[in-house]
């Protein structure tokens, strides 16, 4: 696994790539042609960003504040 980020702008820098890839998937589902799989690939894409959020949360800062 990667080193832990704790400094709150390296977390910020990192959710907002997380979410941009999300709608970078969201923007390419066809509507007509989108099945039940694809609805949960989003649904845990959405489940992982809560959790990653939850843990920066959670986590000590090492920045000077």
């Amino acid at each position: 696994m990667g080193k832990s980020i704790t400094d709150k702008e390296q977390q910020v820098t990192y959710m907002k790539q997380r979410l941009s890839m999300f709608l970078d998937v969201l923007d390419a589902i066809e509507p007509e042609s989108t099945e039940l799989e694809d609805i949960d690939r989003l649904i845990a894409m959405v489940d992982d960003l809560d959790s990653k959020m939850q843990q920066f949360k959670n986590r000590p800062s090492t920045d000077n504040e």
